[in-house]
C-alpha cells in the first residue's frame, strides 16, 4: 500500500502507516479521506498535538497519555470520548496513522 501525495508515491507498511514521517498538510487530507474521515477543526489540533510529541519525544503517547495530556490543555473536553468520536477506530493509532507518522511503537505507542 502507498498514497499519492502532490504526484509523489509514500511508502506504506502493512497497516498503512508511512515508513517516514512526513509533516506536509495535503499528507493529512489524503490519509484522512483514504481512513473515511472529513477533517475537522478538532481533528487538526489532535494532528498538531500527536505531531509536536512525535517531534519532541521520538514517538506518540499511548491513548492513556493521549487523554491525560489533551486535558492538561484544555480540560473543558471530555478528550476520552472525543477522540473516539474523532477517530473511531483506535484514536491514538489512526491519529498518528492521519497525521503522516510512522506506526506507534507497542500496542497503543509509548
Amino acid at each position: 500500500m502507498s498514497y499519492m501525495v502532490e504526484g509523489v508515491e509514500l511508502e506504506t507498511d502493512n497497516d498503512g502507516f508511512l515508513l517516514e514521517p512526513n509533516f506536509g498538510e495535503e499528507v493529512v487530507k489524503v490519509i484522512a479521506e483514504a481512513e473515511g474521515l472529513t477533517l475537522t477543526d478538532d481533528h487538526w489540533s489532535v494532528v498538531k498535538f500527536m505531531r509536536e510529541r512525535y517531534q519532541e519525544d521520538g514517538h506518540t503517547p499511548n491513548f492513556r497519555n493521549m487523554v491525560s495530556m489533551l486535558t492538561e490543555n484544555d480540560d473543558s473536553i471530555d478528550w476520552k470520548k472525543r477522540l473516539y468520536e474523532l477517530f473511531p477506530m483506535q484514536p491514538n493509532r489512526q491519529s498518528s496513522k492521519v497525521a503522516g507518522l510512522p506506526q506507534p511503537l507497542g500496542k497503543g505507542g509509548y
